[in-house]
């Protein structure tokens, strides 16, 4: 299925929660003088206008990104905010880059990155704005698997499917097991959300128990609108850089101040 299109929730508290921990772990892995490869499965257009009709209907972006800009959630100097401001200094005020944009501002000469996107116009978004790394129009796992372990192999791989198929949940620990396996070195980050019918827990419960050293972070928030099933946002991290944790733990403390 192709249906989901991430401009209407481009910015919401769940990319909030997703996106400074990927910014906390790059910035990190980026200060050692070693290169890195940065992978993603589900990498999207890579770049999003918080005032078209899609991001103005839905509001997701106003009681996300917007609000936490204006309230100063995060404060200027963490990595998640020196990446937007250096991103819309050259894109403009209005725009949200996804990961994809996300990580290319902490990638440096004689790192690697390579992005998967199936979605036809999707794939031909991030193409034009990407231009530091490989795009596959291809699906993800099967790019993960392909290029995993990756050269140079100190590096970063992202999952974050729409989760469109319930299926989805019941595949993914075989996959990230398979990508382990090959990549014993790599952060491999999964982020999921947490919905009403908490359909991710069987998910979540296999893999802590397949990598007991995972990271697990999740933060609940307000539904964005009435009836809106997402209350929450996950992500597990294997083999996550040092001090993640902590900032894991800072993110939880500012959810449960502000967004709840």
């Amino acid at each position: 299925m192709l249906s989901y299109q991430h401009a209407y929730h481009a910015g919401n508290l769940a990319d909030l929660h997703k996106h400074a921990l990927l910014a906390a772990a790059l910035d990190y892995l980026t200060r050692k003088d070693k290169p890195l490869t940065y992978l993603e499965t589900h990498a999207g257009r890579g770049l999003y206008d918080l005032d078209a009709p899609e991001a103005l209907k839905t509001g997701e972006a106003l009681s996300g990104i917007r609000r936490a800009d204006a309230e100063g959630w995060l404060g200027a100097e963490h990595p998640l905010m020196r990446a937007l401001t250096a991103i819309r200094a050259l894109r403009g005020p209005l725009t949200y880059p996804g990961s994809p944009l996300i990580a290319g501002h902490f990638l440096r000469f004689g790192d690697r990155a390579h992005l998967a996107e199936l979605h036809p116009a999707e794939h031909e978004a991030l193409r034009r704005v990407a231009g530091f790394a490989t795009i596959h129009h291809q699906d993800g796992f099967a790019m993960a698997q392909a290029v995993c372990p990756p050269e140079p192999r100190r590096g970063m791989l992202l999952i974050d499917p729409s989760y469109e198929v319930k299926a989805d949940y019941a595949a993914i620990p075989r996959q990230i097991g398979l990508i382990a396996r090959k990549w014993n070195v790599g952060v491999i980050a999964l982020w999921y959300p947490i919905l009403t019918d908490h359909r991710h827990m069987a998910m979540t419960a296999q893999l802590t128990s397949d990598f007991p050293d995972a990271l697990l972070s999740e933060v609940a928030f307000a539904p964005a609108r009435p009836g809106h099933s997402m209350v929450g946002s996950g992500m597990i991290v294997v083999n996550p850089p040092w001090s993640l944790s902590e900032e894991a733990a800072r993110l939880e403390a500012m959810f449960r101040q502000h967004a709840l």
